[in-house]
């Protein structure tokens, strides 16, 4: 597993899955963390890394749940909700590795009352397989580099498509990351409903 968006000013935050079978592995040419590919090369690898992959699913988390969630808990959300279409198209992995040094797939030792989580969303079943966290797997495993072009290029598409309703944010050049051309933007018009709001964004 791998997410894409989670420093991004505006749009969901976005959670890869590549399946592989451990005693059946072949190898995928070209695919690495997707921050180190060409959008073109990425579009291009995006149905390779479905075909290859035993099961494959990107799930999201919006803006507003990112603002009443918390960046964590809606990474954790985008996760379970691609883990849950994996669960409904017949495959559950036996375990999870994730890029990074901290889980945040799993549910929280004691969630507060408080908290709202993938346990409570509609449809969402959370992952109890057993998690691993890898600094950066994207860049030594070949799984969790096809999950973040999986994840990228799903992103990608839904920033582009939110560009024509917003343009004057240029998602479609900065895929709602902090430009200066986004932050300026930001300053002459306001925040969309699609920014984050309860981010520092200025």
């Amino acid at each position: 597993m791998d997410e894409v968006g989670r420093g991004a000013f505006a749009g969901p935050v976005s959670v890869g899955i590549a399946v592989v079978d451990l005693q059946d592995q072949d190898l995928l040419d070209g695919v690495r963390d997707s921050k180190l590919l060409k959008a073109e090369d990425r579009e291009r690898l995006e149905p390779l890394v479905r075909g290859w992959a035993v099961a494959s699913a990107v799930g999201h988390a919006s803006a507003a749940e990112i603002d009443s969630l918390g960046i964590i808990a809606a990474l954790r959300l985008a996760g379970n909700r691609a883990w849950s279409d994996l669960l409904a198209a017949g495959t559950r992995p036996d375990v999870v590795l994730l890029d990074g040094s901290h889980d945040w797939l799993s549910l929280p030792a004691q969630v507060s009352l408080f908290d709202t989580d993938a346990e409570d969303q509609p449809g969402v079943t959370a992952c109890d397989a057993p998690v691993h966290t890898r600094v950066k797997a994207d860049m030594s495993c070949l799984s969790v580099a096809a999950a973040s072009v999986l994840a990228k290029v799903a992103r990608d598409r839904m920033m582009i498509e939110l560009h024509g309703e917003f343009p004057g944010f240029a998602w479609k050049e900065n895929k709602g990351y902090g430009t200066s051309a986004h932050r300026e933007a930001l300053r002459s018009a306001g925040p969309s409903s699609h920014h984050r709001s309860s981010w520092n964004l200025l």
